[in-house]
């Protein structure tokens, strides 16, 4: 979906449309969940400070975000999804992985499968979709924000390595600003670069990572779409209205966080073997640390005093904590929800 928060927003309130929007908190400590096309030609964009988006587009409207509405909007779409494929991987509420190599509706391309999706979407819901076609599910990634908004892109398997080698490292979906920054130390910009490296090179340098840069780098992505993906993880963060320094004060800040993730592990029914501690500071560099115990997490109790061992080893921090964080990753279960969050 396009810019989906805030084209939901304009769609129901007239006076915003044509107009740069950002959902989010507009006080001094909040972040831009979502920002409109208009609000993204001055740089505003989601994850920003909203004092930062502010400052950058003097215009910005705040909305406060409706997460029900998203919700019910997002269980539209997926019902016209299932019109035509039962094969859907939800990423988040407004992204999802189809296979329609055997579609319900036997149209021959999947070109106009997308055209018919997105048709019916405009339809029912009044929004804009772009999608992306290929033979894979990188190659689909990198097409559907090919031609943004309202728009669809088609990858041939003639058209995948050429558009691959192309592309800077950077543009690759699942390489980060760090993965990138690390590549570009080892001369590695562009697909083409990455290519150019053995399976061994690439696995020495990022691990296991390694093997699926090496093969996405010649066009070659074997994941399968997976029908009601099962999440392993599910985590809770929370952003402070003044920044921590005390250790016993984020001790205090991670109850509700532990308490969140474990209520959802028992309605769930899921256990996890992974505890990871996020960290966000003030001037918004970002920490993660995790450990991994050989048995399930069993209680609340052990979760807690695990989260509360991260973050003893951490301290004490060089800078004021602006945001925690706390996950359960590894999990065995039932299908889990999307990840969890405290109000902004």
């Amino acid at each position: 979906m396009d810019a989906f928060y805030a084209s939901v927003e304009q769609r129901d309130n007239p006076d915003l449309r044509g107009k740069p929007v950002a959902v989010g908190g507009s006080q001094e400590r909040g972040v831009v969940a979502a920002a409109s096309y208009e609000a993204r030609k001055f740089g505003v964009r989601s994850a920003m400070p909203s004092v930062t988006a502010k400052r950058q587009c003097p215009d910005l409207i705040f909305v406060k975000p409706r997460f029900e509405v998203y919700k019910a909007v997002s269980q539209q779409i997926r019902e016209i999804f299932a019109e035509h494929t039962p094969i859907i991987e939800p990423l988040s509420l407004d992204e999802a992985y189809l296979d329609v190599t055997e579609n319900l509706q036997s149209i021959p391309l999947a070109r106009d499968v997308a055209f018919a999706i997105r048709a019916k979407i405009k339809e029912v819901t009044g929004l804009n979709a772009s999608a992306g076609i290929s033979y894979n599910k990188f190659l689909a990634k990198l097409a559907s924000d090919y031609r943004k908004p309202n728009g669809q892109y088609v990858i041939t398997p003639e058209m995948g390595p050429a558009f691959v080698e192309a592309l800077p490292v950077g543009k690759f979906h699942g390489i980060g600003p760090a993965t990138s920054t690390k590549m570009n130390a080892l001369g590695l910009y562009t697909g083409l670069d990455m290519r150019n490296q053995s399976l061994e090179f690439m696995e020495a340098n990022f691990g296991k990572a390694g093997s699926y840069y090496y093969w996405i780098s010649r066009g070659v992505d074997n994941r399968e779409v997976r029908a009601d993906r099962i999440r392993k993880s599910v985590g809770a963060e929370n952003t402070f209205s003044t920044d921590l320094t005390d250790f016993d004060a984020m001790v205090v800040e991670l109850q509700p966080l532990i308490d969140k993730v474990w209520r959802h592990c028992e309605d769930k029914g899921t256990r996890g073997r992974t505890v990871t501690l996020k960290v966000k500071f003030n001037d918004f560099e970002i920490i993660t640390r995790s450990r991994s115990v050989p048995v399930a997490v069993s209680s609340r109790e052990e979760l807690e005093r695990l989260s509360a061992t991260l973050l003893q080893n951490e301290m004490p921090f060089s800078k004021p904590v602006r945001l925690l964080g706390i996950s359960l990753s590894s999990l065995q279960g039932d299908q889990l929800e999307p990840q969890l969050g405290l109000p902004i």
